[in-house]
């Protein structure tokens, strides 16, 4: 389903997404507002004038890169590549070393610039079993918040339109502090856990949905599907509440979840591509078109040899971040599967596809008594630990789930406490926490890794298999 892209907000979102957001963002140091508006004219600009503010923006962070990053000065010297002498065109990338999550913390202080302020730290809720500490610098986090602005206003909604965000990750639900709070009320957004999947959660869900009356609602799919299957068992409506669009992310969408969305919410569902480490880099618009922020990411799909495949062919998601000079990532493994497209979108931006995401999927866990659990419930316990390497979460029956750690020493007392604790906080005191050390986590039989897995039948986690 798809809306046109018209405006018919309120006084007050016209003063929020035109006074108070851009003070906000002027007070932290970010230039997000201007980013946008850049934004909404470069999405429309022919190809080339594209390729080479890319190719110019990949030109300055390699520079930076070799000159003011510890590890790539010693990378790149190790190769004998000078940006620039050697860079002639985005296919040059491909001479250049991968990066992926052993790298960052085996370096993380030498992959900081020299020259870098004022870096935030950052951590991934570990939904590929490998939690990530990692460091973003203001010029990436404006960047990002102004295309994830951009791709807000396709859908005709914009920052001050009431939202409601289901979501699961301590980051933002751990912060609820008075000024967070008060921050929300002026953007009229709220924020819920995403882990009462109960019935009473269920329900309280379905209740602020109608009390709100949001114009956007922001989850993960599993979860909004989940309150659309609930709403639709009871008999309430909530296609009369005027929400225009339901933007999913982190997980992937699938065709029954999207239909499902679309038809108990009476809204468009826009589904989002990206993730606190890699950045914002794709977002799909009304015609269905998946956007990539091509001002800020160069996206390459790689094959099992490395190698780059043409657009079409499916392999390993591989992003470099033009504004990530800070801390560069620089041809990051994502590890998720996708391909690229060549084909226009309908909406008329010029700005290139993703044709096919396959990326990772998230299951529900069964507790005891029937509920529903959201496994990145259980990833977060795991996000604290720096010590671990790796995880597996593997629910084999309503009492037993097993979990496997990769660490390079033993799994000592105080950490089997600390997993056996928080899991019997979520799952409940009566299952039983085996805790494993493992070498490594193998993958799935059909090639895929998988953080968390459970073993019983739930209509919700069919979508994933």
């Amino acid at each position: 389903m798809s809306r046109p892209p018209t405006f018919t907000s309120d006084w007050y979102t016209a003063l929020v997404s035109g006074a108070l957001f851009p003070l906000h963002e002027q007070l932290k140091g970010h230039s997000s507002v201007a980013l946008r508006r850049q934004m909404e004219e470069s999405q429309h600009w022919p190809p080339e004038r594209l390729a080479a503010l890319r190719l110019d923006s990949l030109r300055n962070l390699l520079r930076r890169a070799a000159t003011r990053v510890p590890y790539y000065r010693d990378r790149f010297a190790e190769i004998g590549f000078d940006p620039a002498r050697d860079l002639h065109s985005v296919a040059d990338l491909a001479r250049l070393p991968l990066l992926d999550k052993t790298v960052i913390r085996q370096h993380a202080e030498r992959l900081k610039a020299e020259d870098a302020v004022k870096l935030g730290r950052y951590s991934t809720g570990g939904s590929t079993g490998d939690p990530l500490t990692f460091y973003i610098g203001k010029q990436r986090v404006s960047h990002d918040v102004a295309a994830k602005w951009r791709a807000t206003r396709w859908w005709g909604v914009d920052i001050g339109d009431p939202e409601i965000v289901i979501w699961g990750s301590p980051i933002e639900l751990g912060t609820q502090d008075k000024v967070r709070i008060w921050r929300d009320r002026l953007m009229r957004t709220e924020l819920i856990s995403a882990f009462a999947t109960s019935h009473a959660g269920l329900d309280h869900y379905v209740e602020r949905i109608r009390a709100v009356r949001p114009r956007m609602l922001f989850g993960y799919p599993t979860v909004l599907a989940h309150i659309a299957a609930h709403a639709e068992e009871r008999g309430q409506r909530m296609d009369d509440l005027g929400i225009r669009v339901a933007f999913v992310t982190s997980e992937c969408l699938y065709d029954a979840q999207r239909a499902q969305i679309e038809r108990v919410f009476g809204c468009g569902v826009a589904n989002g591509y990206g993730g606190r480490d890699a950045g914002f880099l794709a977002h799909q618009c009304p015609q269905g078109g998946m956007h990539i922020t091509a001002e800020d990411v160069i996206i390459e799909v790689l094959g099992q040899d490395g190698q780059p495949l043409p657009p079409g062919e499916t392999g390993e998601i591989v992003v470099t971040h033009l504004q990530s000079g800070d801390f560069p990532f620089i041809r990051y493994r994502t590890g998720d599967v996708g391909a690229l497209d060549t084909q226009p979108c309908g909406c008329g931006r010029t700005l290139p596809l993703l044709r096919e995401i396959h990326g990772r999927t998230t299951d529900f866990l069964i507790k005891p008594d029937g509920t529903l659990l959201h496994s990145a419930a259980l990833a977060y316990v795991m996000r604290d630990m720096p010590e671990l390497k790796g995880f597996k979460i593997i629910q084999e029956t309503l009492d037993l789930t097993r979990v496997q750690l990769v660490l390079d020493g033993d799994v000592d007392d105080d950490l089997r406490a600390r997993v056996i604790r928080g899991f019997k906080a979520r799952l409940g005191e009566e299952v039983r926490i085996d805790v494993e050390h493992v070498p490594r986590i193998l993958p799935e039989k059909s090639g895929k890794y998988r953080y968390c897995v459970t073993k019983l039948e739930s209509p919700w986690n069919t979508y994933s298999k």
